[in-house]
């Protein structure tokens, strides 16, 4: 502020670090927990399969929400099985999409999506809404929170929680943290390193199996 104001001409703090802030571990659901919030979609209804894709697309690929609402359906290779992704920053990533998650989004565009009729300049979107609109974010905030309160989920669920759940579901399965860092489009791996505090089981496992004194190598 002094700087600012001309008051100093140099920072005598500039060589003080700054307090560390704790860093919030991200809540995280469980594959019972995600199972149990699919459950309670209503599939009879027009927009239940497009509800179904937007869960299994958030838990399957690690979106952020902002991402999957812009999601383009010329970015979704269906043979590949990989959905291009425009991130922060404008930046573009390719993420493998699984199996249950490409089809149950095949499932939404036959029985809903080609059918609905866009409005000017929503067509390129995957996800609308029934008056052919692109999705909110606020929509996808409602949907999640709906799910959740049905499944008696006492979490604070949002649909941030689904990429954080895919990110920590992976680490715990022993995935590298580099790919995984490349899948959710994190710029710095230091930022991706959260999810190895996750579980602490799963880290004592690694160690016991990997450390050559725990493992009977010395």
């Amino acid at each position: 502020y002094l700087i600012e104001e001309e008051l100093l001409e140099e920072n005598p703090l500039k060589l003080i670090d700054s307090p560390k802030t704790r860093r919030k571990l991200p809540v995280v659901l469980s594959t019972e927990e995600i199972d149990n919030m699919m459950g309670q979609i209503d599939r009879s209804k027009p927009e239940g399969e497009r509800n179904k894709a937007i869960i299994e697309m958030l838990y399957s690929c690690g979106l952020r929400v902002s991402e999957l609402v812009n999601l383009e359906i010329a970015n979704i290779y269906w043979n590949e099985e990989f959905i291009r992704v425009i991130g922060k920053g404008n930046k573009e990533r390719l993420v493998p999409i699984g199996s249950v998650a490409l089809k149950q989004a095949k499932i939404y565009y036959d029985t809903m999506r080609r059918h609905v009729d866009a409005q000017t300049g929503h067509s390129k979107f995957f996800f609308l809404n029934r008056r052919g609109k692109q999705l909110t974010r606020v929509m996808i905030f409602t949907i999640v929170k709906n799910l959740a309160a049905k499944a008696e989920i006492s979490k604070v669920v949002s649909p941030h929680t689904f990429r954080h759940s895919f990110a920590t579901h992976l680490v715990e399965g022993g995935a590298d943290l580099r790919a995984v860092q490349d899948m959710l489009g994190h710029e710095s791996i230091t930022t991706t390193e959260i999810y190895t505090h996750l579980d602490r089981t799963h880290l004592r496992k690694v160690l016991e199996k990997y450390h050559p004194m725990y493992n009977g190598r010395i």
